[in-house]
């Protein structure tokens, strides 16, 4: 029974990581992919937890190597999925969660077609740029670049099957947590999980 491959993108500053981390913390059916970075830590994050850092030169070979499932150039900076990181666990059963851009999502639906996407919104341009400036981890040239950037990642929300607005954050993880389930309870995955069962209940006397 091969697991599902959930896709999730959003703006910066739009609660994405901690609303993944509420549902993980919930869920332990599904499991995070750590991404790939070219780009150097930020205050807090640690090597092989949040992102697995790497120099511009090791990302290079990487992608020489075929060695990523999806890559993206983003804010200047590369990010990227390695292969070793998703398809052992989807082959084990294992639902398998991508936090990436619009960009990354796009190469992965080219590859695994039935990938579930989720869009996280923010409430409003204002709430964004409050919460972009909360963190206080980047200097003014680059929040002013990633606010320049938010619009258009926006709108590509339509390439996605389901878009949460994080406008409440108690609800958002409640909504993301059921998209979850809903995707285990499809038809064709039922029919798969339950085969057996469904064969019994349909057989004649």
């Amino acid at each position: 029974m091969r697991g599902t491959l959930f896709i999730v993108a959003a703006p910066s500053g739009a609660g994405k990581s901690s609303i993944v981390n509420a549902c993980l913390a919930r869920d332990a059916n599904v499991c995070l992919s750590i991404s790939y970075t070219s780009r150097a830590p930020r205050p807090g994050e640690r090597h092989d937890e949040h992102y697995h850092f790497v120099g511009k030169d090791e990302f290079a070979r990487m992608i020489e190597a075929g060695d990523f499932f999806e890559h993206a150039l983003v804010h200047g900076d590369w990010k990227g999925t390695a292969r070793q990181s998703v398809e052992p666990q989807l082959a084990a059963g294992r639902d398998v969660l991508l936090e990436i851009d619009w960009q990354g999502a796009r190469q992965v639906r080219t590859q695994v077609p039935d990938a579930v996407g989720v869009f996280i919104l923010p409430p409003s341009r204002r709430a964004l740029d409050e919460r972009m400036r909360k963190r206080g981890q980047d200097s003014e040239a680059v929040m002013a670049r990633r606010l320049a950037a938010a619009r258009e990642e926006m709108s590509h929300y339509a390439e996605f099957d389901y878009v949460i607005v994080n406008e409440h954050f108690d609800t958002a993880v409640d909504e993301m947590c059921a998209i979850f389930a809903a995707s285990r309870l499809r038809r064709e995955v039922q029919a798969q999980r339950h085969r057996e069962l469904i064969a019994a209940l349909l057989e004649g006397e």
